[in-house]
This record gives structure tokens, sequence and C-alpha cells, in this order.
């Protein structure tokens, strides 16, 4: 049977609290099942003063989908290629600035792959003494309060993605976008896409990926992507989320955008372990 999870709202529009849960213990089927409806109406949940190890990460992922190695070779986790490190700090102990830099600009995961991911999990192992917190904004409340015009355009696009091809990815990276292990090409997804679970429409388009709709020109299509992206990244529709050590941070991809806060001094150390989560 479906177990209701204790829930508290940490945001106004988004960022919700689960209480009660210790994810390094394996989860009963119905506690889970609790977490997983709690999930498709709240797309931003946390977990609080947790302490995993990558595999204890991965497999919680695993209770979802398929956890995927990530795109940056550099950031991967030895022993567990399906969690990466997001962090500021180098192998040497220095400042590594792509990590500083790294995912600040409005962006849904990997819309560039040919399969898109269903989730993102971040657990925080060391965080800035303040700010260096993590935004979220909700696309479908974004996408109910577009007006109908902008509903009805739309409605018979289809976004094109690239990696870091769109207006803020061209503007944050300019010609240093990381090291990958292939290749990505061109992907196409329709503008507004619905939630797999309660049916609510999504507006499905990002500034970091993408870069254009197909028959559209890009002098038409990259002002239209910045409007949609200012529009969705109103405060209304925005979720601060402040770090603590211990927190983990599920996000649901498909429903929401993020971005690095970018806020915090580099010099402080901020290290999370990451894994992202694809159907199976």
């Amino acid at each position: 049977m479906t177990q209701a999870p204790q829930l508290r709202p940490l945001g106004a529009a988004l960022g919700t609290e689960v209480l009660g849960i210790d994810l390094s213990k394996p989860l009963e089927a119905g506690t889970f099942a609790g977490i997983q409806a709690a999930f498709a109406e709240h797309p931003v949940l946390v977990f609080r003063d947790q302490d995993l190890g990558a595999p204890e990460l991965a497999a919680f992922g695993r209770r979802f989908g398929a956890p995927r190695p990530h795109a940056l070779t550099k950031y991967r986790h030895v022993h567990c290629p399906e969690v990466s490190w997001l962090t500021n700090v180098e192998e040497t102990g220095k400042i590594d600035w792509y990590g500083v830099k790294r995912a600040t600009a409005w962006h849904t995961d990997s819309t560039f792959e040919d399969a898109l991911p269903l989730l993102a999990m971040l657990h925080a192992k060391e965080v800035p003494s303040e700010k260096g917190g993590t935004m979220f904004a909700d696309m479908r409340a974004a996408y109910d309060a577009l007006p109908e015009a902008r509903k009805q355009l739309l409605s018979g696009l289809t976004g094109l993605h690239g990696r870091s091809s769109g207006p803020a990815g061209e503007r944050l990276y300019g010609d240093d976008k990381g090291v990958t292990d292939k290749k990505y090409q061109e992907v196409q997804w329709p503008a507004v896409t619905r939630h797999p679970v309660t049916g609510r429409s999504i507006l499905f388009v990002n500034p970091m990926h993408t870069h254009g709709f197909v028959g559209m020109k890009r002098e038409e299509a990259w002002p239209l992507i910045d409007e949609l992206a200012a529009h969705a990244t109103q405060e209304r529709f925005v979720y601060y989320h402040r770090w603590r050590v211990g927190d983990v941070l599920i996000w649901d991809e498909r429903a929401t955008m993020h971005r690095g806060a970018g806020d915090y001094r580099p010099d402080e150390r901020r290290i999370m372990l990451r894994t992202i989560v694809y159907p199976n």
C-alpha cells in the first residue's frame, strides 16, 4: 500500500521537504510509492540530514529508473560512474573555474540527448558559509500563465536542442564547453510537453540548449527563447534552495528548469554528488 510521506513546503512556488525518511536504509515499497506520488505533484523534493556515498545515491536513483554516467567525463565518480561530482575544487585543491561557472545559466539537463532524463539528484557534502544555492523554475506554472496567443504559437512549435548552443549557452560558455566523450547532434522536442503522471502541460524550452524552432529563422527564434526564459524565471515561479550539508534534493527534469545561483565566494568549497536518472 502507498504510505503518504509527511511533507512540508519550503518555497511558495516549489520546494517540498520530505520528513522522517533515512535514504541510507532500503525503502519499503509502500514508502517509495508515497515518495513517487509526492514527486508527481511536487517536482522539487528535499530530504534533509542524509549521509550517502555514491553507491547509495545511485541505488536511490535506480528505484526511479536508470542512472546514467554524466556527459562530462572529468567529473565522473571513479568507483561509481553513474554518479558525478558537482564541485568547484580541482584534484590539486585549486579552484576549478569551469566547476564554478558550470550550470549557472537556466537550463534543463540533457535536452540535447536522444532520450530525456526523468529526474536528477544532488547530495550536498560541503557547502559555502553563505549563499551558493540552486534555483528552480516551475515550468508547469510558467506555461499556465502564458498569454493565450503564446500558447497557440507554442502548440505548433518543435524546439531544436544542442549541447550549449542556445542563447544562454553561448553567453555563458563561448567555446569553453568542457570535454565530453562523444559529439552531440541536434535533437528535436515539442515546445510544450505533458507530465506523464499528472498530464499537466509543461513549457519545454530552455535558453541553454534550445537554439531554435523548426521552420523559424534564428533572428525570430532567439528573442522568443529569451522571452520565454524571462517569463518562466519570474520570482513567482522560482524556488531558491539554500543548501545544508546532508541535503538530498531530487527534481523533475521535465517539469522544471534550474541553475546554480553562482552567488557564493568561489574560494569556499562547494562539493556535491549528483546522478541523473533516465527511464528504464
